[in-house]
């Protein structure tokens, strides 16, 4: 007996010995701090970390190559933030298109599936340049492969699904990751994200021009875009002021009087792009209204500055594209003589500096929206009814799957999913969630039920316009 007891003794203590050691093995086991396994990653630097309650957020360089078809040929540092939630939840890739910005903040389809979010900042933009910068490797499947490396080095940290997302020129971005990249992504949600298919034809921007708002407020625009041609004499001197007292100069564009030209032409579009519907702000009576007023109304929904060289010179890296691949919308104006226009809207090149060759490739938009029609699954296209960059949009069709466009009524250029109609509101957010892999029973079988998993966060949740200033997505 006392044999069989020492025996059951001495078994306790091993099993004790080795739970121990378990425990201990464990421990040693455990995953390193969040900032430790992204710094571990090959070519992932930290710029800085900065607090906020409930995430860990850092701004990071990434080394990328400035070609990905052949990377030995340089290297270039690409701006980077993370937003860490928790390593098991699902992830969404942001990008604007334009610059990342270093302050810690959560798109929409981050506070729905209450994820992580990784933004990038598009290649090109400052300073996310190669130097020299060859700009012949700024081009849409090079950004794409941009993200792909990007998710490839963050996907063994964050193994959860991931969402790619994006507003306006962001919004085509996705897409077109989308496109190169078709296995990466889980689901795409993309924002008045516009889709010039044939860079010569514009005329549904034309019938967009004709039909939106009120009579009486496109009237309204109208009339004081005309009357800041009529008076230009007056206003330009105005310009020179302006520029002389701000130091700006029109280098890029060729001349103070083409940059004023493009400003007022830019009026309408600005309006119903980030404005409307009301248009009580506008003068209503623009022949007898003074000059100080139709300048503040120019100045305020295009902005003087926007077509200086120290104006242009952030959005070289669009520009270039929009003259390259993306293409750009030409709308015409019946509501004023032809005698008053001297230039019309004017193409990218005049915005690109002249030492940056440059030349259209009319079958990449074509290529992306032919794809999106065959091929698309699971993608999303929010857009607002006001928003004359929704004129020219992506539709899926025949043979996409689990695809969607939804328009938000009465919004701009600022359209989201909270924004849409109830029924397409819980149905887009149902299926972002699903694609997100955390869409629960209930909304599986109901999406009326559908909800953003994450409280609203007034500093964290940007619900602001993508805004960028002059014609620009």
């Amino acid at each position: 007996m006392r044999k069989a007891l020492r025996w059951l003794l001495a078994f306790t203590v091993l099993l004790g010995t080795l739970g121990a050691a378990g425990t201990a093995g464990a421990a040693t086991a455990a995953p390193a701090d969040i900032k430790d396994r992204l710094l571990a990653i090959p070519g992932m630097s930290l710029i800085e970390e900065k607090p906020y309650t409930g995430y860990r957020f850092f701004v990071l360089n990434f080394t990328q190559p400035v070609d990905h078809r052949h990377p030995d040929r340089g290297t270039f540092q690409q701006r980077i933030t993370v937003l860490h939630k928790d390593t098991s939840r699902p992830t969404v890739f942001y990008t604007s298109g334009y610059n990342v910005s270093t302050n810690p903040s959560r798109r929409e389809p981050t506070q729905i599936v209450d994820g992580n979010q990784v933004s990038l900042e598009y290649r090109y933009f400052t300073p996310s340049r190669p130097a020299p910068a060859d700009w012949s490797k700024l081009d849409i499947w090079q950004a794409a492969s941009d993200q792909h490396r990007v998710y490839q080095a963050l996907k063994s940290v964050y193994s959860a699904n991931w969402l790619a997302t994006g507003g306006s020129k962001g919004g085509m971005t996705a897409t077109y990751y989308e496109r190169f990249y078709p296995r990466d992504m889980d689901g795409v949600v993309a924002y008045v994200a516009p889709n010039d298919v044939v860079n010569n034809e514009d005329s549904a921007y034309d019938r967009f021009f004709t039909t939106v708002g009120t009579k009486e407020c496109r009237d309204r625009l109208n009339a004081v875009q005309r009357e800041a041609l009529v008076r230009r004499e007056p206003l330009e001197k105005r310009y020179a002021t302006f520029a002389a007292d701000g130091g700006y100069t029109f280098g890029t564009v060729g001349s103070l009087d083409k940059a004023y030209e493009a400003v007022v032409l830019d009026y309408v579009w600005g309006f119903w792009q980030y404005n409307g519907p009301d248009c009580d702000s506008i003068p209503a009576d623009a022949a007898h209204a003074s000059d100080d007023a139709i300048w503040d109304s120019v100045d305020t929904i295009s902005g003087f500055s926007a077509y200086t060289d120290q104006g242009l010179e952030q959005y070289t890296p669009y520009y270039y594209q929009a003259g390259t691949q993306l293409g750009s919308p030409t709308i015409h104006f019946p509501h004023i003589e032809r005698r008053l226009i001297r230039y019309g809207y004017q193409p990218p090149r005049n915005f690109v500096p002249r030492s940056i060759p440059m030349r259209f490739q009319p079958g990449a938009m074509r290529d992306v929206d032919t794809w999106v029609r065959h091929h698309a699954r699971h993608m999303l296209f929010v857009y607002g009814q006001n928003d004359p960059w929704g004129a020219e949009r992506f539709r899926p069709g025949a043979g996409a799957r689990d695809s969607y466009v939804f328009t938000a009524p009465g919004m701009n250029h600022g359209a989201n999913v909270a924004g849409l109609v109830a029924d397409q509101r819980t149905l887009a957010t149902a299926r972002i969630l699903d694609w997100a892999g955390v869409a629960s029973p209930n909304v599986q079988s109901d999406p009326a039920a559908a909800k953003p998993l994450a409280r609203f966060d007034a500093r964290l949740d940007v619900r602001d316009v993508e805004r960028e200033p002059a014609l620009r997505p």
